[in-house]
């Protein structure tokens, strides 16, 4: 079967990305503003489509689609306003003269991008939007794991999570409208990624900051990503989707009023029918098994005030062996049984004509129940009593108690200047159990910020702010200040700095050790220029990064740590030059080291290397309603080490290398149609499919050695490759354009 994988692969792509329209018609025209003077390289597309062109020096533009009958044709040029005509297009073209109206809010369009992706309805054209990210492919329905293809993030294949510019994965937080998403992904399962636990749609925006983010969020010392939800939807919907390894329905109620709206949806999967199809590397007795179930309400308070109120519930069955890595006949057996429910209320009002309140809350509850034992060929339990299959045998729940409480309050000023004060409120109380022993944390963490948005001339825009955190657990305050500082040349391009202390608490695993802990502390310098124009970005960057008070574990556990980061980012999508194709390259250089956990010294960790590149291609076919994506990610070898400490001496390295390079390339789409075209309520359905790794490419993610570091093995992926493929179904909201990129 593998013999005949790449030449229907490579038949599929190249087919696909080759394919060109039909029956094209010409649209042309002048672009002048009212006082009739030209305007060269204003952006013209046609609402719905690929369609577009750049007018040249004398206002002139042409561009050809094989669209007919009405459409909505759309101009944008920084500093006039937004336009949009319908336009009827017949068969044999038509030529139009726009003029655009002077924008007395040029200045907004100074905007502080030190470290910031933003993917947003504020932010089109050539930056990422939500649908951006998940038409990514290989993203397995998450936003964060589809950025991995945006510089500053590494390619980790053994776990969730965002590894950025020399951080650990847990030194990345997801915040949702304001507040902190506990616990964004399904319970970690050793060496496997799990997936996202809230669904994707439900954000309208995204904020990928890689670094020196804003001083309204904290406890993420390298990167935060800020997700802000959809408001009420434009028409009552429901959807329904069918693949073989999980499937779900959900539907949305829009009040005739349109002031209020209310939805829930609910979807499961079991990956055993998959597993037993497409052979795994471990041996899965339990699932893996997935649900969710989501409930959402949002009501329009006032003209400008909106109420949003969500829950999602989540549970996860996992059971699988593989071979014990200090024995040649013995298996090791993990099970997991996970519960998690979530819930999240906000509120945004304008108090008057130049205040605003933005207020949150959130409430989660998450309960692991794990085990670990050795098992023999027959899957009956074993028990060993030496050194080291003794430890071996465990059982361990984890139960987490979460809430936060969250205002803001914003001063606006004139020319887009604004003050924002505000106070947040954390409690957390944690309790981990392992076999007979229990171990209680409770914490109560408070945070007070201040941060103001000035703009010294039309060109130059300045944020400043202080964010102050005190931990009840750790008896400690820190005092956190940010700034950064934005100026656009005339041409467009724009120069960002910006400098900031970051703090976080360490993780649950050292403080039920050890209580004397104070905060791991990492401070950032960001330098970037970023040129977005005509659909077309371009964004360079470099940053260092100084980590201070990080966790060390050997020869005792001490906050003694240190470490930094320095690299180089580059960034280019072009949705223009090629016609019907949209593509990003983007490319990382990373030098880092840090002495922590039980390193020696200071070493570059095994989940940071050098150089990461990817390049994603992406085309949507209107003749026939097809969206295409490819996305190609390299990096090279990361490094692996057998540290040991023997008889509680000071760690060794007892064997180091660096893994093969990693090579993916991941293929998907979805073919869209009608299948109720004569019906009042339109339905927007398609078959989606995919393959993750098509060239089958040995990925290997490091090293793990036995006790006496004799056995060496390898960390591969559950399988060479993986596929999907399957039907979705939504009635009421013609979703097509979201497959274009233009309506999120």
């Amino acid at each position: 079967m593998a013999a005949y994988i790449k030449p229907i692969i490579l038949l599929l792509c190249s087919g696909a990305l080759c394919i060109t329209a039909t029956a094209q018609v010409k649209i042309a025209g002048y672009i002048t503003n009212k006082q009739q003077a030209a305007i060269e390289g204003a952006s013209i597309t046609i609402k719905g489509s690929t369609a577009g062109a750049v007018t040249d020096s004398a206002g002139y533009f042409q561009l050809s689609t094989a669209l007919k009958g009405k459409q909505v044709l759309a101009v944008s040029y920084i500093g006039y306003k937004p336009y949009e005509r319908g336009i009827m297009i017949p068969d044999t073209g038509i030529t139009v003269h726009v003029i655009l109206a002077n924008d007395n809010k040029t200045l907004g369009e100074v905007v502080i991008s030190a470290g910031a992706f933003e993917a947003s309805d504020k932010a089109k054209g050539a930056s990422l939007t939500p649908m951006d990210a998940m038409t990514v492919a290989g993203n397995n329905g998450d936003i964060s794991n589809s950025l991995r293809s945006l510089p500053g993030a590494q390619q980790i294949g053994e776990r969730e999570g965002l590894f950025v510019r020399g951080g650990t994965g847990e030194e990345t937080k997801q915040f949702v409208d304001g507040t902190l998403l506990k616990n964004p992904n399904f319970a970690s399962v050793p060496g496997i990624i799990q997936p996202a636990r809230i669904n994707p749609f439900l954000f309208k925006g995204v904020l990928f900051s890689t670094g020196g983010y804003s001083a309204q969020y904290g406890q993420a010392m390298s990167s935060a990503l800020i997700l802000e939800s959809v408001d009420l939807p434009e028409t009552s919907s429901a959807s329904l989707h069918i693949f073989p390894s999980n499937s779900g329905v959900g539907f949305q109620k829009l009040a005739r009023n349109k002031q209020s709206s209310f939805g829930i949806s609910a979807d499961y999967g079991n990956l055993q029918p998959y597993n037993s199809v497409i052979k795994q590397r471990p041996d899965y007795f339990t699932g893996p098994e997935y649900g969710r179930s989501e409930a959402n309400y949002r009501v329009k308070t006032s003209k400008t005030g909106i109420l949003k109120i969500y829950a999602n519930s989540t549970f996860s069955n996992i059971g699988m062996r593989n071979a014990d890595v200090d024995s040649s006949s013995l298996q090791g057996a993990f099970e997991l049984h996970s519960r998690n429910f979530y819930g999240n209320i906000s509120y945004r009002e304008m108090l008057g004509p130049n205040w605003q309140l933005n207020a949150g809350g959130v409430y989660s509850y998450n309960m692991d129940r794990m085990s670990y034992q050795l098992q023999n060929n027959a899957h009956e339990t074993i028990h060993v009593s030496n050194t080291p299959f003794s430890w071996k045998y465990r059982n361990w729940q984890t139960q987490t108690n979460f809430a936060q409480g969250r205002a803001v309050l914003t001063r606006l000023f004139a020319h887009n200047q604004a003050l924002h004060v505000g106070a947040e409120h954390f409690y957390t109380q944690d309790r981990y159990r392992s076999n007979d022993s229990i171990y209680p944390l409770t914490d109560q963490l408070s945070a007070a910020f201040a941060e103001g948005d000035i703009y010294i001339t039309d060109n130059m825009m300045a944020r400043a702010g202080v964010r102050v955190e005190h931990s009840t657990l750790l008896q400690r305050t820190t005092v956190a200040p940010r700034a950064s500082l934005a100026y656009r040349f005339p041409d467009g391009g724009q120069l960002n700095v910006a400098y900031g202390i970051f703090y976080q608490k360490p993780e649950n695993e050292f403080l039920y050790r050890q209580r004397n802990l104070q905060f791991s502390q990492a401070t950032h310098y960001i330098i970037n220029y970023t040129k977005k124009a005509n659909n077309r970005l371009l964004r360079v960057e470099a940053y260092y990064k100084k980590y201070q008070n990080l966790v060390k574990t050997a020869p005792i556990l001490t906050n003694n740590g240190s470490g930094d980061a320095k690299g180089i980012e580059l960034f280019w999508r072009d949705k223009r030059s090629i016609p019907n194709l949209d593509y990003w390259v983007s490319y990382t250089y990373l030098d880092t080291k840090r002495d922590y956990l039980n390193f020696p010294y200071a070493l570059q960790p095994n989940f940071a290397t050098p150089h990461t590149a990817s390049v994603a291609v992406k085309r949507y076919f209107p003749d026939i309603n097809l969206n295409v994506n490819l996305v190609y990610n390299f990096a090279t070898g990361r490094p692996y080490y057998d540290i040991r400490s023997p008889q509680d001496k000071a760690p060794q390295i007892y064997d180091q290398g660096t893994t093969r390079a990693y090579h993916n390339l991941n293929l998907s789409g979805a073919y869209m149609f009608s299948l109720f075209p004569k019906w009042k309520h339109k339905d927007f359905s398609g078959i989606g499919f995919g393959m993750n790794n098509i060239l089958g490419t040995k990925q290997v993610f490091g090293y793990q050695y036995s006790y006496n570091g004799v056995n060496k093995v390898p960390m591969l992926p559950t399988a060479s490759r993986s596929y999907y493929i399957g039907i979705f179904m939504s009635f009421g909201i013609d979703r097509t354009e979201d497959f274009i990129n233009d309506n999120l």
